[in-house]
């Protein structure tokens, strides 16, 4: 046992150990004595693990197993926990071999309150999954390179967004330079001069054991993925195997090094077969400068000899360093989209255009944006000043610019993939409407209201919505959608569902937004000739644009065309979270739609 004072958490887990090997004699038990190194509590713990059954495909676990734990001064973070053998190694949540994956997220899975004995609850839970092969190895972080992240402090990021191809050893690559902390990974050559050449290097092998942090250690295990290691009895679930890939690998690395100026890095992209198979995990590794100039060298004295490149492993010095780039990995194959599963995902792939791009409509441009539409068309014919900051999707270093042109240059600073039309004025050009999927308008305009109206009319249109919101407040939102084959336009929709508010007690609390009364809560912003305007912040508009933007989600994302209004108060707002819909219905004697107040959908909060 260390001299050293041991802290107050690391006593607590002594004392925590001591009360659970009283309470279950046999079951889990301290090994000799702890020991301190540094600032950290080591100790061996031996679990009784006779009784946990074992289930196809999962680990195999002896009558006792033996874990080296090791423990921080305090309860910021959970111990961590480690095996001294290598059959664990190849199992999904193995880290590197050797270390147990307990938490996948350990902010919100560790709770210090319980103690030791939950860190011991914890790991049994995970013998148990292990070993009745409950564990997902193709969602296991990492799984084809360790399970740990493979990331330099400080260094540029790499995005990666196309699939790779199969059945070679080596490709080329480029990586142009995006931003100071990002790269891009393109197949195709850039002949601007500006790109960096990358040999991809496809691995036959996972690498489980990791790929090591300098270039020895590298090439060792591109060579051997498990590094060395002996192999003795059962310390591996997989047969063992050279891949001979560490000369041709080298050959790549530096054919690409010497063909650039001595002190620039050489980047290599190495692609690692997942142990399930699918798209490879990739790597991103950076030789720095002068270890990149080490290379050079080796390989002018290899071409002096031959015409080939051919530098033997063996000599290359152990101090070369090999730094990772953060890859993010957008690859359609091995990403699911965050909002895959919300209202928003109907966005994708379309062709919206945003007439009005002010309180809601800057904010609504960005959203579907983000959500995936392919194509934005936006109009608007005012400019940004430095009063709209207050409440629209704009920067100081917008004030003076139309704002289509300051919003499309955010949007396409936003998604590279989107293509923005920008029309500084009230509706956009003929061809524009070619290919479109929704006409959102938030101009508040009674005259745009009557356009889209006789748009509406036509069998062959796109799905038209309408939004604005209270005056007063800025906290209430209307939505009106017609959806073929629906011939009623929005603005025709929303004066029926106006005077269908004047008796419905449902729709009380939003009778203001039809009301002449509401004007007098306008504002005047600027002394002068100033257009009069409604109250509202960015955080109320901000709100309610996203929360109509998902309501216009639904619908798009339905089956059913369903037209109708949507009313909806924000949680902050005067009536409290509030939301309405009123559909438009077919009188069967009549014809003609009309806003179907009985059949009001109504979700009300507790304090509304």
């Amino acid at each position: 046992m260390s001299g050293r004072r041991i802290s107050e958490w690391q006593s607590r887990v002594l004392s925590d150990l001591d009360a659970f090997e009283t309470a279950f004699p046999g079951e889990v038990e301290m090994v000799g004595r702890y020991r301190c190194r540094g600032k950290d509590m080591h100790l061996r713990l031996r679990v009784r693990t006779a009784d946990i059954e074992h289930g196809d495909g999962g680990l195999r676990l002896r009558e006792y197993e033996e874990f080296l734990v090791t423990v921080g001064q305090t309860d910021l973070a959970p111990p961590r926990v480690d095996v001294d053998h290598l059959r664990f190694l190849n199992h999904a949540h193995v880290l590197l071999g050797m270390r147990l994956c307990l938490y996948l997220d350990p902010s919100r899975e560790w709770d210090p309150a319980h103690g030791f004995g939950g860190l011991v609850d914890r790991l049994m839970e995970w013998l148990e999954d292990a070993a009745a092969g409950r564990f997902d190895a193709q969602t296991a972080l990492y799984h084809a390179v360790g399970g740990v992240l493979h990331e330099t402090d400080g260094a540029p990021s790499a995005v990666i967004r196309d699939s790779l191809p199969t059945g070679v050893l080596v490709q080329h690559g480029w990586l142009i330079e995006r931003a100071p902390l990002r790269y891009d990974l393109t197949l195709e050559r850039d002949r601007s001069g500006a790109a960096e050449h990358v040999p991809i290097v496809h691995l036959d092998a996972a690498l489980p054991l990791g790929a090591g942090s300098t270039l020895p250690e590298l090439l060792s295990v591109v060579e051997d993925p498990y590094a060395g290691f002996p192999a003795p009895g059962e310390a591996f679930t997989t047969v063992r195997w050279l891949a001979g890939l560490a000369v041709p690998f080298l050959t790549a690395v530096a054919a690409s090094a010497i063909r650039k100026p001595d002190g620039t890095a050489q980047r290599i992209v190495i692609a690692v077969p997942h142990p399930t198979g699918g798209e490879p995990h990739l790597l991103v590794a950076s030789i720095p400068g002068p270890g990149a100039d080490r290379l050079r060298a080796h390989a002018r004295a290899s071409t002096m000899r031959s015409s080939v490149i051919n530098i033997d492993p063996a000599k290359i010095e152990p101090e070369i360093d090999v730094e990772w780039l953060p890859v993010s990995d957008e690859r359609e194959k091995v990403t699911t989209r965050r909002d895959s599963t919300r209202p928003v995902s109907a966005f994708a792939g379309k062709t919206v255009h945003v007439w009005g791009c002010g309180g809601l409509g800057s904010w609504v441009a960005e959203l579907v944006v983000r959500a995936g539409a392919t194509k934005v068309v936006l109009c608007d014919p005012g400019r940004v000043t430095g009063g709209l900051l207050v409440r629209q999707n704009f920067t100081e270093a917008d004030v003076g610019r139309p704002k289509v042109e300051a919003l499309a240059e955010r949007l396409r600073s936003t998604a590279d993939a989107v293509e923005v039309v920008a029309r500084n004025a009230p509706m956009p050009v003929a061809s524009d409407w070619d290919g479109a999927d929704l006409v959102i308008d938030a101009t508040v305009s009674i005259a745009i209201g009557r356009l889209l109206d006789r748009v509406a009319a036509n069998a062959a249109r796109p799905v038209i919505a309408q939004m604005a919101c209270d005056v007063r407040t800025g906290t209430q939102g209307i939505l009106t959608v017609s959806m073929p084959p629906e011939t009623t336009g929005c603005l025709t929709i929303d004066a029926q569902v106006g005077e269908a508010a004047k008796t419905a007690k449902a729709l009380e609390p939003f009778r203001e937004l039809w009301g002449a009364d509401a004007d007098t809560d306008e504002i005047i912003p600027t002394r002068g000739c100033s257009t009069p305007t409604f109250h509202g912040s960015a955080a109320d508009l901000s709100a309610v644009a996203a929360s109509l933007t998902s309501i216009l989600g639904s619908h798009l994302g339905s089956a059913d065309p369903l037209s109708g209004t949507h009313l909806i108060s924000l949680a902050h707002g005067e009536a409290g979270p509030i939301r309405h819909f009123v559909p438009i219905t077919v009188n069967e004697t009549t014809g003609p739609a009309h806003p179907d107040a009985d059949a009001t959908e109504t979700e009300e909060g507790s304090d509304a």
